[in-house]
């Protein structure tokens, strides 16, 4: 027969043990619905179709660029979604996600992008940018004299 002690020790193992067989199961539980949080967030920005709309502008920049590779443009976009397609990025954009924001904080970008605001922000923002970057870019246009004078060897005497 099993001292008083003894009954303690064992209980206390079995209890540890079975805790420490239930943390892993605890840690997948949170970590597979911090992880819906990133795929939903995905699904929210669309981020799928922004990946691909990335790798086309690439393929294409490329093309212009190099309009030798235009035979070879199949074998460009196969590489080109090869390793910087969606299915290629999916898991390591998740993973850098997953760093950076906390569950709860997912949650709370995901409850903005659900409204009607949010989804405009999605739509919206990138045609912003792209204005903002055209305004810039006219601007600098617009001065390049003024930079050609202050780099000119007659502005370094």
């Amino acid at each position: 027969m099993k001292s008083p002690r003894q009954l303690i020790i064992n209980s206390l193992l079995q209890a540890a043990a079975l805790l420490l067989l239930l943390t892993p199961v605890l840690v997948l539980a949170d970590d597979a619905s911090h992880r819906e949080q990133v795929e939903t967030l995905f699904r929210l920005t669309q981020m799928e179709k922004k990946i691909r709309e990335s790798v086309d502008s690439v393929l294409q920049l490329q093309l212009q660029q190099y309009p030798q590779l235009r035979k070879n443009s199949k074998a460009l976009e196969k590489f080109l979604q090869k390793y910087i397609g969606w299915d290629a990025m999916k898991q390591d954009i998740a993973e850098m996600y997953l760093r950076t924001f906390s569950e709860q904080e997912l949650e709370q970008i995901n409850a903005f992008y659900i409204t009607p605001a949010g989804q405009k922000v999605i739509n919206v923002v990138p045609q912003l940018v792209q204005q903002r970057n055209q305004l810039a870019m006219t601007r600098l246009q617009q001065n390049i004299g003024e930079l050609q004078q202050m780099v000119s060897p007659a502005a370094e005497q």
